[in-house]
This record gives structure tokens, sequence and C-alpha cells, in this order.
């Protein structure tokens, strides 16, 4: 008999296989290629076990997008605290890992109420932290850190990323390298060089 440590285990382990399918699927055919039965047939669990674990497809969205979402801003933390913040900043906005997966679910958000209402607190939280820290950094610069206040540079480095790598994604980078020189000049008068992590 399994012990109740034994148990919770096995829960923690197939919960996890069972939300990396449902990610593994949405990267490899879209969101519109989940389906209980294809996500247990990946992981090799019961296709009961989704709604066992997650109750309904909504949840099972949901706990997968926070899953993500929860490491990216551990990741944005851990980027604040280096020596050199901003540079920290801008490659944990600019990272290209988990932009396809983000793409589906703003994709996803346009049909399930549940994953709209995620992202955009999801999104609060990101910001507020964005604002906070950039607020004290460039305080700390004085007068060096004009033309930007704080609200604007975190809505340009977020905005320019974003937009660049939904491009990215349909094959276009016309005038990316000039929008992403004007951030890292910036970058660079302010922190100098990036230095290599």
């Amino acid at each position: 008999m399994k012990s109740q440590r034994d148990v919770t285990a096995d829960s923690v382990t197939t919960r996890a296989a069972l939300l990396d399918a449902a990610e593994q699927i949405m990267l490899e055919q879209g969101y519109a290629a989940v389906s209980t039965r294809r996500i247990a047939a990946l992981a090799g669990a019961n296709s009961a076990l989704v709604y066992y674990y997650f109750g309904n497809m909504d949840n099972l969205f949901v706990e997968l997008f926070r899953r993500g979402a929860d490491l990216s801003y551990q990741h944005q933390l851990d980027a604040l605290q280096s020596a050199q913040p901003l540079w920290a900043l801008w490659d944990s906005i600019h990272d290209q890992s988990r932009t396809a997966l983000t793409m589906e679910f703003v994709a996803l958000a346009n049909h399930r109420k549940a994953i709209r209402i995620e992202i955009t607190e999801s999104s609060k939280r990101f910001r507020a932290l964005q604002l906070t820290a950039v607020t004290d950094i460039l305080g700390k610069y004085g007068e060096r850190a004009l033309p930007y206040t704080p609200g604007a540079l975190v809505l340009l480095m977020s905005s320019i990323s974003r937009f660049l790598r939904m491009e990215e994604a349909f094959g276009i980078d016309t005038c990316h390298a000039e929008a992403v020189e004007l951030i890292e000049t910036y970058l660079r008068d302010l922190e100098g060089a990036r230095s290599m992590r």
C-alpha cells in the first residue's frame, strides 16, 4: 500500500506531466489542438485524470499559464538584483524562449474569459514589479536617466520587445535592429556595456 507521501508525489508528478503535455501540444500544434485525449496520450495517463486534477480545461490552461508566469516573474526579480539591473530587465523582457507559448495564450484569451482575466492580472503584477524597480533604479542615476520616466521606459521596453517578437514570428524584421539599438544605446549610457552573465 502506498503511503500518503507516495500518493502526493505521484499526484505532483502526474499533474506536472499533464501540464507538460498541454504545453508541448500548444507549442507544436496550437491551443486549438489541446484536448484531454491528446494530453493524456502524450503524458501516458488516463484522460479522466485531466478532469480529476484540473476540473475543466480552463483551469488547466490557467494553471499552465501561471506556471510560466511564476517562472518569468522570479526571473525578473533575479534580474533586477543584478549589477546591471536595466540590462538584465531588458534581457528578461526580450527573452524569446516563451514567445510562442505567450502568443498561444493571447490567442486563447480571445475565446476563454478565464485566460483573459489571468493574463490581465499577471500583466498588472509584472508592471507593478517593473515600475517599482525601475523607479528606484532611475532615481539612483538622477539626471543621467533623462529623458525617460520610469513608466515610459518600462512601457517602451515591453512594447518594443513584444511587437518585435510578434513580427519575428511572421518572419518580419524590418527596422528591428534600429528599435533594439534605441533601447540598448540608452542602457549603455546608464549602465555601460552589457556584461557577460
